[in-house]
């Protein structure tokens, strides 16, 4: 059952709870019987009072000090040392918001109901729990709505008078409740002060009176019989026959460059507006109905459906199953996750998307830069949702605001720079204060590798207009600053220093592990594919500047692409021995994936060293849930189906909760759920190239299937469908006149259509 998760017992933690949301109030579902819990998140709170300044002295003469040591002196250790005067402050940490607690009276644990059943429709956003008590059966309905901006909880007995409940507001944070109008209401702050969870200090976690962002939680109860209390401690019910309660949420926080507002009265009004205008009648049809009009815009079918428990299916391939359909559901998983924390005027989907349960989360739940930001977006448009790709594009427009003032003071250049890592009040230096490795750190091209994403929604879109108001700006702004950091080697190549490997060190000849050196295969790539787009939005613009001009002279004067004598691919400009031959981060293949330079049609010996280079790698097991999706990718853009497949069976074996959210331990990230939606359409459709390929790696474990609605390059849509690995038909879908070349398993052959067209290839 593709678009089904379903379970016989409730959440045993929050890492099983069903996710819901709108972009903007997140939830997790634990499906509880007699005490339910559903944790709340919202996008906007996060600790810290405002943007803070970059106060980094001397940042050009360090500047300068780096590449002394580099170009001159070739001490990449002490230039390594010397780039963290570079670093600034800590980011803040994304915040939990509340929990709505709900206890339900004279209820058993879930082991006293009978049928029990939990289950999350994604085509729909409902998560739903059904169970029998002494006779009676219940079912409840949880969904937060985009359009009326609340979270609705629906209890129903099939017995007159058979539910009573209380029902509250908790937080980690301290809170006061209130009732007015028989609403019932906390109102908070978020820490003023945090110290990120991998640091350590007495007080870790700060609240000052007046600072922080606040926030206010509202909720209200609607019943058909029975009677109801509202008082500070709560709502209670009794003896009523149906029950919904809304929840709304808002927050002071007023703009990522400004403090936050101080009145947490103005957020508990926000909130209680949006309470104030639910039609109740209606609620229900129209967060079903915006909600089913992205999501149905794409689908994945492999195999017969399987109907049975999540969790269940997930162990049995763990065992060694094969399972075509529970991948399709993986699939369709990440889009209702992409929809449901991702949507126009929400912040972007961070690195747990909405959902985080700690104050401390690992890694800050921040947005993190030199992949899980962009690999949180590779799905948006190849699946039709390029409404939730605009929080992205908002948050670059920040990243860029800010970076311009980063790249002055720390490198006295123009344009804009990010780097590791961005929070809510968009951070865009190198963060750690002196103390934070410069392997992660020191990554100068992250917002290099975010501006390919603006020209890729381009390309699916063909919007000239948010390429001309939108992309355009940004990418020139990337472009000014790494023309401003090229410098000549004593060969007259020009380099791009300091530069990194993300989060990979090299060992030197003495033993000693260092990471910033000279141009990086991965920023080379990333540089390149910079000044090309720069070129191609101009040409589409019809403009020609100076700028690209100079980009255009500046990419033949860089390093060469190299190969090792083993026939690797060159991950730094020497090859170094890397610390960690199985490292997660392939960067180095950037060019294959999520770039297009290297093909194996087009640059058979750039993808002869790639191919290489992945085996080196990945003789193990695959090191973390967003690797594997990479993984996916790279191995398709090779024309290796099988490869990808296992890695996919090895994802679902072992860094997945039974809900199919990713899971490493104690670690959540959401990036692995996006990653895969977004990698394995490459498998399937591909349109990086001038020739769009249909079905150029089709595994061999999913000889049955049919997608419907991946999007290509150029504005077009196909749905597919095959049968003992055979293409049975297939269809495409101009939303824009064109020429085109389209790959057949069949054979290779041109199609022009006209704006509006289909048509039918097999």
């Amino acid at each position: 059952m593709s678009h089904l998760l379903w379970f016989r017992q409730p959440a045993a933690d929050w890492f099983e709870a069903l996710p819901l949301g709108n972009g903007h109030l997140g939830a997790k579902v634990y499906g509880r019987v007699a005490d339910e819990r559903i944790a709340l998140n919202l996008d906007d709170v996060w600790s810290g009072d405002g943007p803070r300044t970059l106060t980094v002295p001397d940042g050009p003469a360090v500047l300068a000090d780096v590449r002394r040591l580099l170009l001159d002196d070739r001490d990449q250790l002490a230039a390594t040392e010397r780039t963290r005067a570079l670093q600034g402050p800590l980011v803040e940490s994304y915040q939990p918001l509340a929990d709505l607690v709900i206890r339900t009276a004279g209820s058993p644990g879930a082991s006293g109901a009978a049928d029990y059943r939990r289950s999350l429709d994604l085509s729909t956003g409902i998560a739903a729990v059904d169970y029998t008590v002494d006779g009676v059966r219940f079912r409840r309905e949880t969904f937060v709505s985009a359009p009326d901006q609340v979270l609705a909880w629906t209890l129903t007995a099939d017995r007159p008078g058979a539910i009573s409940l209380h029902l509250s507001l908790e937080s980690q944070h301290p809170i006061v409740a209130e009732v007015a109008d028989g609403t019932y209401s906390v109102t908070g702050r978020a820490p003023s002060d945090l110290t990120i969870e991998y640091r350590d200090r007495p007080d870790p976690i700060r609240y000052e009176e007046g600072r922080g962002i606040g926030f206010g939680v509202a909720l209200r109860v609607v019943t058909a019989g029975g009677d109801v209390t509202t008082s500070a401690a709560g709502v209670v019910v009794r003896g009523a026959s149906r029950v919904t309660v809304l929840v709304s949420a808002a927050s002071t926080f007023a703009g990522w460059n400004v403090p936050p507002g101080r009145d947490l009265s103005v957020a508990l009004a926000q909130a209680t507006a949006a309470l104030d205008a639910v039609d109740l009648d209606k609620l229900r049809h129209r967060h079903v109905e915006d909600h089913v009009s992205l999501y149905d815009r794409a689908s994945l079918e492999l195999g017969p459906l399987v109907n049975l428990p999540t969790d269940e299916r997930v162990r049995a391939v763990a065992a060694g199953g094969n399972d075509p359909d529970l991948v399709a559901l993986t699939f369709n998983l990440g889009r209702y996750l992409l929809i449901a924390s991702s949507r126009p005027g929400t912040q972007a989907a961070n690195l747990q998307g909405i959902w985080n349960r700690d104050r401390r989360p690992m890694w800050a739940s921040d947005w993190t830069n030199n992949i899980n930001t962009q690999m949180n977006y590779w799905l948006a448009d190849l699946t039709g949702l390029s409404e939730c790709f605009e929080p992205l594009a908002d948050l670059l427009d920040g990243m860029a605001e800010s970076g311009a003032e980063t790249a002055r003071i720390l490198y006295d250049a123009p344009g804009w720079v990010t780097h590791h890592n961005t929070d809510l009040w968009r951070a865009t230096w190198p963060v750690g204060d002196g103390g934070d490795d410069p392997v992660w750190a020191m990554c100068a091209t992250c917002g290099v590798w975010l501006t390919a994403h603006l020209m890729e929604h381009y390309r699916f879109t063909l919007d000239v207009g948010f390429l001309r108001e939108r992309a355009y700006p940004v990418i020139a702004g990337a472009a000014e600053f790494v023309l401003a950091m090229l410098v000549e080697d004593r060969d007259g190549v020009l380099q791009f220093v300091p530069s990194t490997a993300p989060e990979h060190h090299f060992v030197l000849p003495s033993g000693a592990k260092a990471s910033v050196d000279l141009t990086s295969t991965y920023d080379l790539w990333l540089i390149r594919e910079l000044f090309a787009n720069l070129r191609a939005a101009e040409e589409v613009l019809g403009v020609a500047s100076e700028l690209a001009d100079r980009a255009a002279s500046a990419a033949e004067r860089l390093p060469a692409i190299r190969v090792t004598p083993d026939g690797r691919l060159h991950e730094w400009p020497t090859d170094w021995q890397p610390s960690e031959i199985h490292h997660r981060h392939q960067s180095h293949l950037y060019g294959l994936y999520p770039g297009a330079e290297i093909d194996p049609v087009r640059t058979p010996e750039w993808a002869a060293a790639a191919r290489t280079s992945l085996e080196t790698r990945t003789d193990g097991a695959v090191n973390g849930g967003w690797t594997a999706a990479w993984l996916v990718a790279l191995w398709a853009r090779l024309f290796e189906p099988d490869r990808a497949f296992a890695v996919i069976q090895d994802y679902l074996s072992r860094l997945v909760s039974g809900n199919l959210m990713h899971r490493d331990g104690d670690i959540f990230q959401i990036d692995a759920n996006f990653g895969m939606t977004g990698c394995i359409p490459e498998l399937l459709l591909q349109s990086h190239t001038d020739v769009i390929r249909v079905l150029p790696a089709l595994p061999s474990g999913w000889p049955d299937g049919a997608f419907r609605g991946l999007r290509a390059r150029g504005g077009l849509t196909f749905d597919a469908a095959w049968r003992d690995g055979e293409l049975t038909s297939a269809v495409v879908r101009a939303a824009h006149a064109g020429t085109f070349r389209i790959a057949l398993p069949s054979g290779e052959i041109g199609l022009t259509l006209a704006a509006g067209a289909s048509q039918v290839l097999v």
